[in-house]
C-alpha cells in the first residue's frame, strides 16, 4: 500500500468556541484526521475582512478565515455547518465555496446540514469518507453529542468559578486542565471518568462562597454568544467583576432542539420556551435567533436574573429586529438590558467601559431593591 493511500484525510470545521472538541473527536472515530486550525485571532479576521463583501456580518468573515488558515496548513477538505430558514447562514455555504475558489483554493468542500438532525450528521459522515458504516457513525454522532453537552456543563462550572474565585485565574487553569482530559477520551465509557476527573480537577479552585455575585444572562446570535474572540472574552471579563455568566444560546441547547429525537429529550427545550414566551412581542420566526432572543429577555426577567446582555453582529437583520423589540417589553420586563453590536472594528477600551457601567447599575439597582425590601419587612411587623 503506497504512502497516499495509509494518509488519512484532513477535515477542517471553522472555530465556534469549543466545538473542535466534539466533531474532532467524531472525525477520529470514522478513521479520518481532524484538522483544528490556530485558533480565531486578529489574523484570521484580517484574512476574513479582506475576502468578504463590506456589509457581511462578522461569523463570516471570522469562518472564511478560519477555511484560509485550514488550507494554508494542509488539510484535504473543509467543511460547514449550514441551515435553512430565513437567516442568511444558508447562503454562506456557496459564497465562502466561491471565494475559495477566486483566491485558488483546490478546496473539497462539504456541507453539514444540521436541521436534518441525525440523518443528517450521518449523511456528512458518509460523504466525507466514502463508507457506509451504521454502527461506527452513530457511535461517533453519540460521542460528539455527549462530548459538546459535557463541554457545556464544564463552562457553566467555570462562570460560578470565576464570579467567586479567590485568586484571578486560577479557575481559567483549573478549566483547561478537565478540558485536555475530556480531548484525551474519545471511547463512551471512558467519558464517564473523563467526566469526573474533570470537574474534580476544577472543584480544587477555592473561592469565596459569601461573596456578592451578580446574575447575567447572555443572549444573541449564537456564534457570537459561543466564541469568545468573537465577543471579546465577555465571559471573562464580567466574571472578573463579580458576575456569573449563564449562556442562553449553546450548542447543547441547539442540539436540543436541532438534532435529539423528541423521545430523548428532557424538559423544554430553548426553541420550546422561545415559543411560549415570545410571543406577546413576536408572533413568528423571522430568522437567526431573534425568537431565541427575544424570549430569553422574558425568561431572564422572569427567574429574577440581576441583568442580560445581547450581543449581535453588526448588519444581523434578525437581531436588529429583537434589539427594536426590547423597549415595548419594557412594560412587563423590568430586567436591565445592554446591547452590544459587534464588529471588526470593535475597541476594547469603549468596550469594557460599557460592562463596568452596566456592572455599576446593576450593583446599585440591586442593593437599592434590597433595601426597599427591608423597609417594607420592617413597615410590616
Amino acid at each position: 500500500m503506497t504512502e497516499k493511500k495509509q494518509r488519512k484525510k484532513k477535515v477542517a470545521f471553522p472555530h465556534m468556541g469549543l466545538i473542535y472538541v466534539a466533531w474532532s473527536a467524531a472525525l477520529r472515530k470514522v478513521g479520518l484526521e481532524p484538522y483544528i486550525p490556530p485558533y480565531t485571532s486578529k489574523k484570521t479576521l484580517s484574512l476574513g475582512t479582506k475576502h468578504s463583501p463590506e456589509a457581511i456580518c462578522l461569523p463570516y468573515k471570522l469562518i472564511l478565515g478560519n477555511f484560509i488558515e485550514a488550507l494554508e496548513g494542509g488539510t484535504d477538505y473543509v467543511a460547514m455547518i449550514t441551515s435553512p430558514g430565513i437567516c442568511r447562514l444558508g447562503e454562506y455555504g456557496k459564497c465562502i465555496q466561491n471565494a475559495l475558489h477566486d483566491l485558488g483554493y483546490d478546496a473539497r468542500y462539504v456541507e453539514l446540514q444540521l436541521y436534518d438532525g441525525i440523518a443528517g450528521m450521518y449523511r456528512f459522515l458518509k460523504q466525507i469518507t466514502g463508507k457506509n458504516r451504521p454502527l461506527m457513525f452513530i457511535n461517533a454522532i453519540i460521542t460528539a453529542i455527549r462530548k459538546v453537552f459535557l463541554v457545556d456543563d464544564l463552562e457553566t462550572k467555570l462562570a460560578y468559578l470565576r464570579a467567586r474565585e479567590i485568586r484571578t485565574g486560577d479557575a481559567e487553569k483549573a478549566f483547561n486542565k478537565a478540558l485536555k482530559i475530556v480531548e484525551a477520551e474519545d471511547s463512551l465509557f471512558g467519558l464517564r471518568k473523563a467526566k469526573k476527573l474533570a470537574f474534580a480537577e476544577m472543584d480544587k479552585v477555592k473561592i469565596d462562597k459569601d461573596r456578592e455575585v451578580l446574575y447575567v444572562d447572555i443572549t444573541g446570535e449564537i456564534f457570537l454568544v459561543c466564541d469568545p474572540f468573537s465577543n471579546q472574552n465577555i465571559e471573562k471579563e464580567l466574571g472578573k467583576m463579580g458576575v456569573q455568566v449563564r449562556k442562553s444560546l449553546t450548542v447543547s441547547s441547539f442540539l436540543k432542539d436541532a438534532i435529539i429525537p423528541k423521545i430523548f429529550r428532557k424538559g423544554e427545550t430553548h426553541l420550546q420556551r422561545a415559543n411560549r414566551l415570545a410571543k406577546p412581542y413576536l408572533m413568528r420566526d423571522i430568522g437567526g435567533d431573534a425568537l431565541e432572543c427575544v424570549s430569553d429577555v422574558a425568561y431572564a426577567n422572569e427567574r429574577g436574573i440581576d441583568g442580560i446582555i445581547h450581543i449581535s453582529p453588526f448588519t444581523c437583520m434578525p437581531e436588529i429586529m429583537s434589539q427594536n423589540i426590547f423597549p415595548a417589553m419594557r412594560e412587563n420586563c423590568e430586567i436591565p438590558i445592554l446591547p452590544l453590536i459587534m464588529d471588526e472594528q470593535t475597541g476594547k477600551a469603549g468596550y469594557l467601559t460599557r460592562l463596568e457601567a452596566f456592572v455599576d447599575l446593576m450593583k446599585r439597582r440591586k442593593r437599592k431593591k434590597i433595601i426597599e425590601e427591608k423597609q417594607l419587612s420592617s413597615s410590616v411587623m
